[in-house]
Order: C-alpha cells, then sequence, then structure tokens
C-alpha cells in the first residue's frame, strides 16, 4: 500500500465537505453531496481521466473502493458504518418508547414490508407474462423479496442533520429496525422458491428453519453484547472508555457474523444489522446514563458515516447502462421503483390508520421508507453469488440483471431519498424552523 490510497481518501474528504456548502446553498441534506462526490470521485467519473471506459474495473481507483486485484479497498468502512448505522438506531428502542408503540411499529411493518412486495411481484409478473424471455420468473421472485428492505442510513443523518423529533420520527426509526427482519424472511422464502426454479430443491430447513435460526441467533448474540457493554458500563466510569466498549460491540458483532458464515459453522447468513441493532437497545434500557456515551459516539462516528455515503456513490457502477441489457434493466429498474414506493406509502398508511397513529404519520411515514441501499445490495449480491455457484446458466443471467436492477435503483433512491425524508419531516413539522 503506497501514498495514494491516502491522498485518494484525504481528497474524497475534501470534496465531501465543499460539498455540504452547495447543500445548505441548495437546501438539500448533506447525504445528496456526499453520494453525488461518491459518483464524481468514483472510477466511472474522475477514474475515466485514467483509463478508457472499457477496462475502468482495472484501474486504481476501482481498486481503492472495492479492493480488487490486491489492492487494500475502502469497501470495509461501508460494513463497519451500518454496524454503527444499527447500533444507534437500536439505541432508539427504549422501553417507554417500545410501550407506547409497540403494536403500531409491528402492524406498519408487516404491511408496509408486504405492500412493497406484492406490488413488486404484480408488476413484475405482468412484464413477465409480456416479456417472457427477458423477466424470468426468478427476477420476479427476488427482487420483490428484496423490495421490502429499507435503508436505515440515509433516513438516520437527515434525522440528525435536523434534530428532527416528533411522532413521526418516534414512529419510523423501530420500523426501519424491524424492515431488516422483515427484508430477511421474506428474501430466505422467496429465494428458495426462485432456486426450486432453477433446479434447486425446497426443503423446510432450507425456507423455513434456517432463516428463522439466522434470526433467532442474530438476537441472541446482541442480547449478550448488549448486556456485556452495559455491565462493563458498572466498571468504567469515563465516558471514553465507555465509548470503547461500544465500539467493542460493533465490531464484535461484525466478527460473529463472517464467523457463522464459514462452513465449519453451517454457512448461516446471521444479520450483522440485527446483532448491532440488539446491542444497542440492551444498552439503552440498562444503562440508564447511557445518553453520556451516546452523544460522543454521535460526534465519532461523524467521518465514518459520511464515508460511507460516499463510498455508496462511488460504488455505483454506471457500466451497466452502456451494456447490452442495459435498457432492460433501466425498464425493470422504472418499474421496481415506482411499484415499491407506492407499496411503501399505502402499506404504511393502512398501518397507522388502523392503529389509529397521529394524521403526520399517516400522511407522510411511507415517504421516509423510500430511500433503500446496504441491505438490498447485500441481499442482491447474495443472489448474484448463489444462482453463479448453483444455478442454470439462465439463473446466472438472472442473478447478474438482479443486482444491476438493484445497483441502478439505489442511484435514484440515494439521490432522492434524503430529499423526500426531509420533506416528510418538514410537512409533519417536525424539523425545527431554526434548522431549515
Amino acid at each position: 500500500m503506497d501514498f495514494s490510497i491516502f491522498a485518494y481518501v484525504a481528497l474524497l474528504f475534501f470534496v465531501a465537505l465543499l460539498s455540504t456548502r452547495l447543500m445548505r446553498v441548495l437546501k438539500l441534506p448533506n447525504v445528496t453531496g456526499y453520494i453525488v462526490t461518491g459518483i464524481i470521485m468514483g472510477p466511472f467519473v474522475f477514474g475515466l481521466l485514467f483509463n478508457s471506459f472499457d477496462n475502468v474495473k482495472t484501474g486504481i481507483i476501482y481498486g481503492f473502493i472495492n479492493g480488487h486485484d490486491g489492492v487494500g479497498g475502502i469497501n470495509w468502512v461501508s460494513t463497519v458504518a451500518l454496524g454503527f448505522i444499527a447500533f444507534s438506531i437500536g439505541t432508539s428502542f427504549k422501553r417507554a418508547t417500545i410501550k407506547a408503540l409497540g403494536k403500531r411499529v409491528l402492524v406498519i411493518t408487516i404491511l408496509e414490508a408486504l405492500g412493497a412486495s406484492l406490488l413488486v411481484i404484480i408488476a413484475l409478473m405482468v412484464a413477465h407474462f409480456v416479456f417472457q424471455e427477458q423477466v424470468s420468473w426468478q427476477m420476479v421472485l427476488v427482487l420483490s423479496a428484496i423490495a421490502s428492505a429499507t435503508a436505515p442510513a440515509a433516513t438516520l443523518m437527515v434525522i440528525k442533520q435536523y434534530n428532527a423529533r416528533g411522532p413521526l420520527v418516534n414512529t419510523l426509526l423501530p420500523v426501519v429496525a424491524l424492515d431488516d427482519a422483515a427484508a430477511l424472511i421474506l428474501f430466505a422464502i422467496l429465494f428458495q422458491l426462485a432456486s426450486a426454479l432453477s433446479g434447486g430443491t425446497i426443503s423446510v430447513y432450507t425456507i423455513l428453519v434456517k432463516p428463522l435460526l439466522e434470526i433467532t441467533i442474530s438476537l441472541g448474540i446482541g442480547i449478550i453484547l448488549g448486556l456485556l457493554i452495559s455491565l462493563m458500563n458498572g466498571w468504567f466510569k469515563s465516558r471514553n472508555n465507555r465509548l470503547i466498549w461500544c465500539i467493542f460491540s460493533v465490531f464484535a458483532a461484525l466478527g460473529f457474523y463472517y464467523l457463522f458464515r464459514s462452513n465449519k459453522m453451517g454457512n448461516f447468513e446471521l444479520s450483522s444489522l440485527l446483532i448491532c441493532m440488539m446491542a444497542g437497545a440492551i444498552y439503552t434500557n440498562f444503562v440508564k446514563d447511557s445518553n453520556r456515551t451516546l452523544d460522543v459516539m454521535d460526534r465519532f462516528t461523524s467521518p465514518i458515516y459520511m464515508m460511507f455515503f460516499v463510498i455508496s456513490g462511488a460504488s455505483l457502477d454506471l457500466s451497466i447502462f452502456f451494456n447490452s441489457d442495459g435498457l432492460l434493466v433501466v425498464g425493470i429498474a422504472f418499474i421496481y421503483i415506482i411499484f415499491r414506493v407506492v407499496g411503501k406509502w399505502s402499506g404504511a398508511f393502512v398501518g397507522a390508520s388502523i392503529t389509529r397513529c397521529e394524521p403526520q404519520v399517516k400522511k407522510y411515514l411511507g415517504f421516509a421508507l423510500v430511500p433503500q441501499a446496504g441491505v438490498a445490495i447485500g441481499l442482491s449480491t447474495t443472489a448474484y453469488k448463489l444462482f453463479l455457484e448453483n444455478g442454470t446458466p439462465e439463473a446466472q443471467k438472472a442473478g447478474a440483471l438482479i443486482l444491476a436492477i438493484i445497483l441502478t435503483s439505489t442511484l435514484v433512491y440515494e439521490l432522492i431519498g434524503p430529499m423526500v425524508a426531509k420533506f416528510a419531516f418538514k410537512r409533519a413539522h417536525e424539523i425545527p424552523e431554526e434548522n431549515l
């Protein structure tokens, strides 16, 4: 590793910080500026100064981002950032809040997750019957499962930037947290069906038992880590030491995630997000003065969050728009984006109406659920790899298209999602006037 990777990271920080000044003038969230910075400074824009478009994936900037060709990549920052984001969301599960919102959160999460999946599967089924050769059943089933996922990172950053507070925010954070579990369950079931259509087999273990075990183990590890760092807080009184224990829990969660993915542990696909969320929830409920540590943690994690969004923008593969399937990818991504948003909004509206939520929650909760990134990309990558290893040529092509479609939709969601979230909080009057 030479000085160039450090120079490149420094340049990313420099440009990203400058973008916040422009975002302030345009009255847009900083997250949008970070993502745009990543796209501009990524291999497919800035990297073209050093490579042609055909060999950009062998260039040094692509290697820095993704860790390819023996270059020590910086994409691991995204994994760590998602862990801290999940821990932070978990701290919103305070006992009093859950007692007040428990029923409504569960009902809303089920309806908005199923609403997105149901509308996407109906729309893509129509596309399948019109274009049977281009839109396979594997694509229909897997994309409808991924549609239920919501990205917590962008929404959380908007909430923190504008100091948003109120019934909408209080309902949103637990719903976004539970979305991860819903997405994992739906993906496990529908991917097994898609795999069976590719020549695989369906079993009760793979379609039901294993996903439930993965979620249960994830929650169990999170509880243990949360109790451990809560106990340590009784022995370590300084905020710095307590902060280190919180950081320890995030890295330990990621360590367990990769440990259980090994062959020796049964290839379990645990959710690092669920582990970190549960650790954060246990910590905030068992430590009375947890806010003292969490306030310091917010300041510590700000540059990590910034790099997460910059890297997310830089990781977007813009070459998918220029290959032979580019038009197909854009067309299906358009269907996926529209019907997922409609499903999220309508499901959230119905759920909020059934549980008699406040008017602003009914109207604007669905808008705040628009962002989608990390979990969706992770699930699409998993589908791509599994189809590539075990599927037929048709399934392998479907896996590649699924990944391309999710990456394309992520580009749109990550650019408009923060703006839509800000719109929702503003219209719900949960952003203080001085912060607008």
